[in-house]
């Protein structure tokens, strides 16, 4: 066995920059969105263990959706990009690239078993620049192919090494085959059927045996003329070891799908589900069409699915005769390659093995697969063909007359095909770019027309997207799909009544419905959508709820799996005020999806309409146990900790909170809501600084502003909170809270009563029942020495309000002082002026008892407005009650706490 030396793997490493330095560039397209930006199994966060429950697109390999593809090291390969670069994709194409090397290097040393050296670099260069390759290589989801390609051909040549001196069996070699052989195919399925390939090599190569021979030995054997050879009883013992190994690893493949085919529809492979002869001449037909993808790669498509390859329906049916002429050539060379001895003959032989052997997974021979002609698939059985197009072009070029011709031709193909592959490259750059160069080559494949309309959706150009639906809807009228993304585009575009009939439409093609029958076989679980997005569009209208309720009903009873069905009509309950139904609901979707956060974190919502937060906060922390980083999660459930009243509990709730604005630093909800702990904790220093940074991020934050004066009104910082006042009122002008807060702090602070004034009147314009701006509005007219009109505004107030103790109070006051300036106005002896000037000290500091009662007892929804010294200093009068210091504490802690909390409430309700 020759090795590659260094010169010439520099020179497949050059030639394969050359091609695919631009892939470079690309993006994530087509089935990448699948495989790496939507699969969390990608994810730090995910359990290693996932890798080998779910399929390679992270769907677990027990639900029905699942495609049943069971590729976890190529999956381990993607998570490690991830962990190194995350979403960038520079470094996904960059590891394919560097795969793609491998393999064509490793290649080369399996062609340097059958070639020559010369024939060798022919075969491995054209196999490295082939255009074919593009899918496999510039496309992410193509390493799958790459990764057991490596293990393929490593495989096959341990496998070469089994046969010691003398014909001897070295089992070492072999055990490292059956080894390869099972990391191929946790690469990807074909990596199995190496094992073909090996036993071929064995009986055909190693042993030396050509079809007439070993059919001679065979009868010799059944007529009982001779002994078996030891040199057979080897190969059959060698054979059995390999064959048993295959038959293990199938029982473990089947095991691991639950002996459950992927569910695919008549759109993705027409043929599989059309009668004879139909399906068996399309079948065939796509043999030659795969051939010729390899001989022409002019015109290549990611996408063959639907209408692109038309039905052979009938024996006179023109493109019989190339299903007739593919099968002529193939069956003259498998009878050159068994019949006759020598070199040239092995060399078609293997050729022809890895031409066959790794497509029969994808030929629909045993079982439909999800696609018509996939290019990624021929990157294998490529090989094959370069070996044969090698070795042909050898036998031309020993030819002293076709010499310089083959050469000439070799050039031509080399170069030709390398700046086809690096052309073919800038289709991958985007969806659009892709889709649009698959156009190009067919107008007759629906999917198409919609991936187009999907990448411009992508970027809001709904209405350029809907041209492309409703053509896709026309290429292919009873595509399901393309109605719902024609319905979901015109609901985008606020077109409701046009987004219900393209629903409506796509409903009406579904099947009907049978009482207890299941749809498993024959309804694409993302068809069932259909329901999910037309019920989401109709429950908008409070007066179709229940029939939006029905059509939630009606995917379940098609199938009973349908996990979004439940989630959506969980939703659905609780906006229809039903939480125990919604809860049975998200419990059902439980059953069927354990590990989705989503759900924990609405069952966790539903509890807290069934006011159970205990259970919620267990289902919030569920969610996160999952994904820890599950914004909702986080702030919500810090929320329901903060509003427990527990102190226990704050510390956990500031560090989810601190989570929180780590993933969504620009939402100011976060930063406020840490303000409220820390003035939950008197750490006014630092809530003032979250309150802050949440009014930078939404200066109109409602909240926000309306705490932050309050927390600067409460640290005798008065004067700070009226410019904050300012701005609220400027962007909230029927503020209440906010007007009384600003006019007690004029009043008592900034002693301008006119300002104070305008802000009682203001609420009282607002609401004229308002009793807190009414009776203060009361105490103005009492400063400006207008009792008359105080005393009216107290009876107005008292008549709002007949149980407040305080305002009565403030009213007998109030005439016992106009009762004692009448007295005085009686009285011409200076001993009664002496007597109404001790009379009026007397009655300004009554004065100054009303005005601060009603400052200790204008506790709003908001809560308490003013500090606990001034609260103590007022509770010192004998008409007031005493209370204890930690009366006092208690009150206040009450209020405060109420009026945060309101404050919240308020926002939310807001929308803040």
């Amino acid at each position: 066995m020759a090795d590659v030396s260094l010169k010439e793997a520099a020179l497949i490493l050059g030639v394969v920059a050359a091609c695919y330095w631009n892939s470079l560039f690309c993006g994530f397209v087509f089935d990448d969105v699948s495989a790496i930006l939507d699969n969390k199994d990608l994810h730090p966060s995910t359990p290693l263990k996932n890798l080998f429950q779910n399929d390679f697109w992270g769907t677990p390999m027990s639900e029905e959706r699942s495609h049943k593809s069971y590729r976890p090291f190529t999956v381990l390969t993607f998570r490690l990009n991830y962990l190194f670069s995350e979403l960038n994709a520079i470094s996904y194409h960059f590891l394919n690239l560097v795969f793609h090397v491998v393999v064509c290097i490793v290649f080369l040393k399996v062609c340097k078993l059958f070639l020559d050296s010369q024939s060798s670099i022919v075969a491995s260069l054209l196999f490295a620049v082939h255009p074919i390759h593009t899918e496999a290589v510039t496309g992410v989801v193509g390493r799958a192919e790459l990764l057991s390609s490596i293990f393929f051909l490593a495989a096959f040549l341990s496998y070469t090494k089994s046969k010691g001196p003398d014909n001897t069996i070295v089992w070492t070699p072999i055990a490292v085959t059956v080894f390869l052989v099972a990391v191929a195919t946790l690469c990807k399925e074909q990596g199995i059927t190496v094992v073909g390939i090996c036993c071929v090599y064995e009986v055909f190569i190693a042993q030396g045996y050509t079809l007439p021979v070993l059919l001679d030995t065979a009868v010799q054997i059944l007529r009982g003329k001779g002994n078996i050879p030891f040199s057979v009883l080897q190969t059959l013992l060698k054979l059995i070891v390999l064959m048993f190994s295959t038959l293990l690893l199938v029982v473990v493949r089947v095991q691991v799908i639950q002996s459950q085919l992927p569910v695919f529809t008549r759109f993705d492979n027409p043929a599989a589900v059309s009668p004879s002869p139909a399906r068996q001449l399309t079948f065939n037909y796509l043999l030659p069409v795969n051939a010729w993808l390899l001989l022409n790669p002019s015109e290549l498509c990611c996408d063959w699915t639907m209408g692109t390859i038309p039905l052979v329906e009938s024996l006179l049916d023109v493109r019989n005769v190339a299903t007739l002429a593919f099968f002529c050539f193939l069956g003259s060379l498998i009878v050159f390659s068994l019949r006759y001895p020598g070199d040239s003959s092995k060399t078609v032989l293997m050729a022809l093995c890895l031409i066959v052997l790794p497509f029969i997974p994808a030929s629909n021979l045993f079982f439909p697969v999800g696609f018509v002609v996939a290019e990624r698939v021929l990157y294998v059985p490529s090989m094959g063909f370069c070996i044969l197009v090698a070795h042909g072009w050898k036998k031309l070029s020993n030819k002293s007359v076709l010499r310089k011709i083959s050469w000439v031709c070799l050039v031509v193909v080399l170069f030709t095909h390398a700046l086809k592959t690096l052309h073919r490259n800038w289709d991958w750059e985007s969806e659009y770019t892709l889709f649009m160069s698959a156009l190009k080559v067919n107008k007759n494949n629906a999917k198409l027309w919609n991936n187009v309309g999907h990448a411009l959706e992508n970027e809001k150009n709904f209405e350029r997207a809907l041209q492309f639906f409703i053509q896709a809807t026309q290429v292919q009228p009873d595509d399901i799909g393309a109605h719902m993304n024609v319905g979901r585009t015109y609901k985008n575009l606020n077109k409701t009544k046009e987004a219900e009939e393209s629903y409506m439409i796509a409903k009406s093609l579904m099947p009907q419905i049978i009482p207890g029958k299941k749809y498993a076989a024959r309804v694409a679980p993302n068809h069932l959508n259909v329901y999910i997005n037309l019920a989401n569009l109709i429950r908008a209208n409070e007066s179709r709820l229940e029939e939006a309720d029905q059509l939630y009903r009606q995917a379940i009873s098609m199938r009973p799996d349908f996990k979004q069905a439940y989630i959506s009509r969980g939703e659905l309950l609780l906006k229809m005020n039903k939480p125990l139904k919604a809860k049975e609901a998200y419990l059902r979707a439980l059953e069927l999806d354990r590990t989705n956060a989503d759900l924990w974190y609405n069952l966790a919502i539903v509890y807290i309409e069934l006011k159970d937060p205990t259970e919620a906060l267990k289902n919030f922390n569920q969610a996160l146990e999952l994904n820890p980083a599950h914004k909702l999660a986080l702030f919500n459930s810090a929320l329901l900790m903060q509003e427990s009243g527990d102190a226990r509990l704050r510390p956990e709730a500031k560090q989810r909170l601190l989570n929180y604005v780590k993933e969504e630093p620009q939402d100011a909800n976060g930063y406020f809501n840490l303000g409220m702990l820390a003035m939950d904790d008197k750490k006014d220093t630092e809530a003032e600084a979250w309150m802050k940074k949440a009014i930078r991020l939404q200066p109109n934050f409602r909240s926000a502003l309306f705490n932050l004066a309050l927390l600067y009104s409460q640290t005798a910082k008065e004067l700070m909170a009226l410019p904050i006042l300012e701005d609220l009122l400027r962007y909230y002008p029927d503020h209440t809270k906010g007007l009384i807060l600003k006019g007690d702090i004029l009043m008592n602070q900034k002693k301008d009563i006119s300002g104070a004034k305008m802000c009682f009147e203001k609420i009282l314009e607002l609401d004229p029942n308002n009793v807190q701006g009414k009776h203060n509005l009361c105490v103005v007219y009492f400063e400006e020495r207008d009792l008359k009109k105080a005393e009216k505004c107290l009876v107005e107030t008292l008549a709002l309000a007949p149980h407040e103790e305080y305002i009565q109070r403030h009213l007998n006051i109030v005439r016992s002082k106009i009762a004692s300036l009448s007295a005085a106005e009686q009285s011409s002896l200076p001993a009664d002026r002496i007597a109404a000037a001790e009379g009026k000290k007397k009655s300004f500091e009554n004065l100054k008892e009303v005005k601060n009662e009603k400052k200790t007892t204008q506790t709003t929804v908001k809560g308490q407005l003013k500090n606990k010294k001034q609260t103590e200093k007022n509770n010192m009068d004998k008409e007031t009650p005493k209370k204890s210091t930690k009366e006092i504490k208690d009150i206040e802690k009450k209020r405060v706490a109420a009026l945060k909390r309101l404050e919240e409430i308020e926002r939310i309700l807001n929308g803040e």
